[in-house]
């Protein structure tokens, strides 16, 4: 890139939401991070971020969410400051970022993490592509475990190592999405260090369970942080409980909560108003009727 602005100077980008069909702790590495084995798919429920370079350095970020701070530790301000300084462009450009919340703070949905990969993708857009994949990867794992999972080009992937091992995995087919959130944060670190680890060290599973597709058998997906979700929070078992008595197949907490999200099959869905309503009145309004991403 050179001292010109780009032609294209301001982008909109979707930063989608996720969850997990299955997470497994492998064990507890020496540098203190876990080492995963998880299938995550990217869901239509989205965050939405309009970036605009200037020719000036410096970076302002506008958050809908006034519960979200919009300085340097948001992971949108985070993700452009290390893009900039990996571009060497820090002290030429610089970008005003306007970020749209609308996937639940601290969820188990990887909302910040989409934030700040939408923010690396979008800057590196704009600035005509100074950075490759694995470039940007690198800074993702450097901001969360879920970052290169949202760079990722497939809608669904087998993920592991801590987050830096990917391939594609089967889309998620043949269900509606019901998301329910009970409107309060969990530590995912919290979660982490009340998990009990074994010295053995499990197998890798990374395959879709026998029969998913098309709305079949998906009763052996698996969470292996929702247990101890539950015993801190015991709201996650009623949801999840409320979502298979509305005849969800499969109800699981995505990553370390406190969301659930129910399964249900096509066509057997009821009226998705009426569910919403309700599960409104008894949880709170962070319900959400959505569906699986089949794209990139």
């Amino acid at each position: 890139m050179d001292g010109a602005m780009p032609a294209e100077a301001s982008c909109e980008m979707a930063a989608p939401a996720k969850i997990n069909l299955y997470l497994r702790v492998l064990g507890r590495r020496q540098d203190g991070y876990h080492d995963l084995d998880s299938w995550m798919q990217k869901i239509a429920l989205a965050d939405r971020l309009i970036i605009a370079l200037r020719p000036a350095p410096g970076l302002t970020l506008t958050v809908s969410d006034q519960r979200l701070a919009a300085d340097e530790t948001n992971l949108v301000w985070r993700a452009a400051t290390a893009f900039f300084a990996a571009c060497r462009l820090a002290d030429r450009i610089g970008a005003d970022i306007m970020l749209e919340k609308n996937i639940p703070l601290s969820a188990g949905l990887g909302g910040g993490s989409s934030d700040a990969a939408a923010t690396l993708l979008g800057l590196n857009r704009l600035c005509a592509l100074p950075l490759t994949g694995p470039a940007l990867a690198a800074i993702g794992l450097s901001l969360g475990a879920d970052v290169p999972f949202f760079l990722f080009s497939a809608p669904s992937a087998f993920v592991g190592g801590i987050g830096e091992i990917l391939c594609p995995a089967p889309v998620l087919s043949g269900y509606h999405l019901l998301l329910v959130n009970p409107g309060f944060p969990v530590s995912t670190r919290e979660v982490f260090s009340r998990l009990p680890l074994t010295e053995k060290r499990k197998k890798i599973k990374r395959t879709a369970p026998a029969g998913w597709e098309n709305g079949q058998d998906v009763s052996d997906l698996d969470n292996d942080l929702e247990a101890v979700a539950i015993a801190m929070h015991p709201e996650i078992a009623g949801i999840k409980a409320r979502l298979l008595a509305l005849g969800a197949a499969a109800a699981l907490m995505s990553g370390s909560g406190a969301t659930v999200f129910g399964l249900f099959p096509r066509p057997d869905f009821p009226s998705s108003a009426g569910i919403e309503k309700n599960l409104r009145q008894e949880f709170g309004p962070l319900v959400f009727v959505t569906s699986v991403l089949t794209g990139a």
